[in-house]
C-alpha cells in the first residue's frame, strides 16, 4: 500500500470502530435510537451525495427506487436501529465485536442460497468459531443479565441484516457505482427513520458532548469513512480493503476501555479472537498467513460486507 492508502485504511478502521463509542455517548444523554439513526444517515447522505453525483448516473436511481428502499431497510436502517437499541444494554466494545459476525452469516447464505459456489472446510470452521465466540460473549461476558443478552442478540441480528443486504445488493443492483448505492441507501434510510425519530424527540436540551458524538457519528463514522473505503477499493482492491472489517473491532474495544471505562476480560479477548478469526475464515476460506486465493466474486462480496 502507498502511504495515502495506509492512512485511509487506518482512518476507516478508526472511524468505524469509534461509531459504537459515539452511539453510546449519544444514548446516555437524551437521544433515542431512532433519532440517532435519522441524524446519522441524513448527515452521511449530505456528505456522500456530492461524491456520488460525480458518477453521472444518479438518474438511474429513479427506476430503482423499490430495490434501493428495500436495501436501505435491510442493510442500513434496521441494522443501525438494532445496534442503537442493543447498545442501551451492552458495552460499546461488545457491540463492535458482535457486528463482525457479518461474514459468517454471508458464508451461511452462500451455502444455502448460492449453491453454485464451492465452499471449503475452513469456511465451516470459521462458522463454528464465530458462533462459539458469540456464545462465549453472550453467555459469560454479559454476566447472565437478561437485558444484556437481548441487547447482544439485537447486535447479532444487525450483522445478519448486513449479510442479507449484501447478498441482495450483489444480485438486485449490479453494475451501479458502490458510492452511488451507499449514498442512495443513506438517504432512503433517513426517510425511513424520520417518522420514528419525530415520535421520540429529545425531552430536554442535549449536552455538547452528545451533540458532538452524534455529529461525529454521521460525518466521520458513516459519511467520510465510506468515501475513504470506496477509494481504497479502487486503489488497493476489494480483497485488501475488506480487511478493515477485522481491524475496526479492535478500535471499538480500545475506545470503550480507554474512554468509557468498559471492562476487558479474558472472555472478551477470547470472544474477539474467535469472532474475528471465524469471520476471516468464513469470508476467505484460508488462514490469515496463507497467500490470498479469493475468487473475484468472493473478494467483492467481502468488500461489501466490510462496508456494512
Amino acid at each position: 500500500m502507498s502511504r495515502r492508502s495506509l492512512l485511509q485504511f487506518a482512518l476507516v478502521a478508526a472511524f468505524w470502530g469509534a461509531s459504537y463509542l459515539f452511539i453510546k455517548v449519544a444514548l446516555e444523554d437524551v437521544f433515542s435510537p431512532p433519532m440517532i439513526v435519522f441524524v446519522r444517515t441524513a448527515l452521511a447522505w449530505v456528505i456522500l451525495m456530492p461524491v456520488a453525483l460525480r458518477s453521472g448516473r444518479v438518474r438511474e436511481l429513479r427506476s430503482l427506487a423499490g430495490p434501493i428502499i428495500l436495501l436501505a431497510a435491510m442493510q442500513v436502517a434496521a441494522p443501525f436501529m438494532l445496534i442503537s437499541y442493543g447498545e442501551q444494554h451492552i458495552h460499546s466494545s461488545l457491540a463492535g465485536i458482535l457486528v463482525a459476525m457479518a461474514p459468517v452469516f454471508t458464508f451461511l447464505l452462500t451455502l444455502v442460497i448460492g449453491r453454485d459456489q464451492r465452499v471449503r472446510g475452513l469456511g465451516f470452521a470459521g462458522v463454528a468459531l464465530g458462533i462459539g465466540g458469540v456464545v462465549l460473549l453472550l453467555g459469560l461476558d454479559t454476566g447472565g443479565d437478561g437485558a444484556a443478552l437481548v441487547g447482544g442478540l439485537m447486535v447479532v441480528a444487525a450483522s445478519l441484516g448486513y449479510a442479507v443486504g449484501a447478498y441482495y445488493l450483489r444480485h438486485a443492483l449490479p453494475g451501479l457505482p458502490p458510492i452511488l448505492i451507499v449514498a442512495a441507501t443513506m438517504g432512503a434510510s433517513a426517510l425511513l427513520s424520520a417518522p420514528l425519530a419525530a415520535l421520540d424527540l429529545p425531552g430536554a436540551a442535549p449536552s455538547l458532548e452528545a451533540v458532538g458524538s452524534l455529529l461525529a457519528l454521521g460525518v466521520f463514522g458513516t459519511g467520510i469513512a465510506f468515501v475513504f473505503f470506496y477509494d481504497l477499493i479502487v486503489t488497493i482492491g476489494p480483497a485488501r480493503a475488506s480487511l478493515v472489517a477485522y481491524v475496526a473491532p479492535g478500535f471499538a474495544v480500545l475506545y470503550g476501555v480507554a474512554l468509557l471505562g468498559e471492562d476487558f476480560t479474558a472472555t472478551t479477548l477470547g470472544g474477539l479472537v474467535a469472532i474475528l478469526l471465524g469471520s476471516f475464515l468464513a469470508a476467505n476460506e484460508r488462514w490469515p498467513w496463507q497467500r490470498r486465493r479469493v475468487p473475484a466474486g468472493r473478494a467483492q462480496a467481502a468488500a461489501v460486507d466490510a462496508a456494512s
